[in-house]
């Protein structure tokens, strides 16, 4: 039986374990006769340490996978798949267009802040890469303000909003914003499954591919 690997860029239990779940569910149809293996490796995302747009969130989560990909070329690691991970918030103002807001400064000229919690995956096998994100959950406006204006890490924030410790590796800012309904890593796994799609369901979207362009 071949033996794949998938690196993550993290060492941190909840993405692994996302990871590991999310290969449950595909695992047979990306590979039937394969045996998987995930490792972590801490890599750097390049971004700030609570991302604040979906520009951002899909940066870090392709930089983190990107790492792993250098990383393997320049230490010979047999490695299959490579996988960048990241949290963070999308900032959305009602009202406004995409073209019309340039960054938070800009928000307040518009309706009300929305800002949402995502997790984004990036998945490559070292040619293409694909991205995938869970759904999102709305931040309390103090919260938000908490790390957008005062720079407080998300992580940080949660903890004293939640009056606990740690929170990041237990059930992160999508188990107390959710009443632990959807955990982080509940939320990676959505985002990995998504991200995925292009690998383990190769035919449709080659499929899709070669009708557009035909009729172009």
């Amino acid at each position: 039986m071949d033996k794949l690997i998938l690196a993550v860029g993290s060492k941190r239990g909840p993405k692994l374990s996302a990871v590991t779940e999310a290969l449950g569910a595909f695992s047979s149809i990306l590979a039937p006769n394969a045996q998987f293996e995930v490792v972590g490796v801490d890599v750097e995302s390049g971004v700030s340490h609570t991302p604040a747009s979906r520009v951002e969130l899909m940066r870090g989560a392709r930089q983190r996978a990107e790492a792993l990909v250098q990383l393997a070329r320049k230490n010979g690691d047999a490695w299959r798949y490579f996988v960048g991970l990241e949290g963070g918030l999308d900032v959305v103002q009602e009202g406004a267009s995409a073209e019309g807001v340039q960054w938070r400064t800009a928000l307040k000229q518009y309706g009300r802040r929305r800002v949402f919690l995502e997790s984004w995956a990036y998945v490559t096998d070292g040619v293409r890469g694909h991205y995938g994100r869970s759904g999102g959950i709305e931040l309390p406006e103090a919260l938000a303000h908490e790390v957008l204006e005062n720079g407080v890490e998300l992580s940080v924030a949660i903890d004293k909003f939640a009056g606990a410790v740690g929170i990041r590796d237990a059930q992160g800012a999508w188990g107390v914003l959710s009443n632990d309904f959807i955990t982080r890593q509940e939320a990676f796994r959505v985002a990995v499954i998504a991200a995925f799609a292009p690998f383990y369901n190769e035919k449709m979207y080659s499929a899709a591919a070669a009708s557009a362009s035909s009729s172009s």
